[in-house]
């Protein structure tokens, strides 16, 4: 909550004058390599946690890490709401939102294609739809109510019970069918402690998680603080650096895990979090503060390219159960995009007329061909599934 007042205070101070000094570089520095070690720590030990606990790293990235890496969001988000700044809420989840499904699968899949499983794919990607429908349902009217923040907390409950259930479930059929050993026996047959693992691997976690909060803690002061010296909007920095700044603890973690070779905790730490971001965040900020006001331009603007994007994503993994390169470089181009009529729009840039008619004309045609051509692909050469956590397995090479 400290980290976060700071935050706070750091983004809407007034620091005209400041230049890019050594200090900035040093925030910006010691940020990048806190969120480096942090992330290697979360992915190392949360795919080791789910070994021995029996769960699938899926799961893993949908609630643990997916909650974990939320973590700037929360803070922040709860403590404008508490000051009344809701449009600084709102903003925060749903910037963070669109940022998550373009920017950070985009990057993934550009590096490796994602595979996705069938539980993924037609259950968890359509919840993730399904809550951002009901956000903007419940703020149609121009705020969300602390019941109604209630009704998300109560709601983010829910599916985090229903996604361990399934998948404790599955584990078990899949270990009757298959005779599988029970994890945990296999790190005692090696001689370890399998209590002793789990607390370990668990405070390695909860420490890769503290790690991410702090460095994107100084990350994001330093780059806001850069920003402002070099004459740039505060309006711009919350619109793109602190919505995104915000995310680099999931970043760090869906790119080094993509790299890493764990492409579940990838993907599921995406959609995870931006389950939490709308029915934890939104909630939590909404039962605190009484009440979040929501501007008409998220109403009419944000919020809609927040359920687009959401929709995108679903439609690229539709068919093949899978995230390609292709896929991630339209991701990446659409936030490019997304992020250029932010800043043309908050600056009342004559180019953005033009600009709009260019991304109707041929940036749209050119996503839906990238769909159309998707969901005309042949299912043939799919990788297969296991039966188990519902994440598609990885071919070797």
């Amino acid at each position: 909550m400290v980290a976060a007042r700071r935050f706070h205070a750091t983004r809407f101070t007034d620091t005209e004058g400041v230049g890019v000094d050594w200090q900035v570089i040093g925030l910006l520095t010691a940020g990048f390599i806190t969120l480096l070690v942090g992330g290697e720590l979360l992915v190392r030990h949360s795919a080791r946690f789910a070994a021995l606990v029996g769960l699938s790293p899926l799961v893993i990235g949908l609630t643990v890490v997916a909650f974990g890496t939320s973590a700037p969001e929360l803070a922040v988000s709860v403590i404008a709401g508490i000051d009344g700044r809701g449009d600084v809420t709102v903003g925060n989840v749903v910037g963070s939102n669109i940022f998550n499904v373009l920017f950070i699968l985009g990057a993934c899949a550009a590096i490796s294609p994602l595979f996705v499983g069938r539980t993924l794919a037609w259950i968890d990607i359509p919840l993730m739809i399904g809550s951002a429908l009901l956000a903007a349902l419940l703020g149609r009217d121009g705020s969300v109510q602390w019941f109604e923040g209630a009704l998300l907390i109560g709601g983010l409950a829910a599916y985090t019970w229903y996604a361990v259930r399934r998948e404790r479930r599955a584990a078990a059929t899949s270990g009757a069918e298959t005779g599988a050993a029970n994890p945990a026996a296999t790190v005692a047959a090696a001689g370890a402690n399998p209590a002793r693992a789990r607390n370990a691997s668990l405070a390695w976690i909860v420490a890769g998680l503290g790690l991410l909060v702090l460095g994107s803690h100084w990350f994001v002061q330093g780059a806001v603080s850069a920003a402002q010296a070099m004459g740039v909007s505060e309006l711009v920095i919350g619109l793109t650096i602190v919505a995104a700044g915000t995310s680099l603890p999931e970043v760090m973690t869906s790119i080094l895990a993509t790299i890493r070779g764990h492409r579940e905790i990838a993907v599921g730490n995406v959609v995870g979090s931006n389950v939490f971001n709308v029915l934890g965040v939104l909630g939590i900020s909404s039962v605190g503060a009484g009440s979040v006001a929501i501007s008409p331009q998220v109403r009419t603007v944000d919020a809609p390219v927040m359920i687009a994007t959401s929709l995108l994503l679903l439609g690229a993994v539709a068919r093949g159960l899978r995230i390609g390169r292709a896929h991630g470089i339209v991701f990446l181009a659409g936030y490019a995009a997304y992020s250029a009529w932010l800043v043309l729009d908050a600056q009342q840039s004559t180019a953005l007329p033009r600009f709009l008619q260019l991304l109707w004309w041929i940036g749209i045609p050119l996503v839906g061909l990238v769909l159309l051509r998707t969901l005309l692909s042949r299912r043939a050469g799919r990788p297969d599934e296991p039966a188990v956590g519902g994440a598609a397995r990885t071919p070797t090479a």
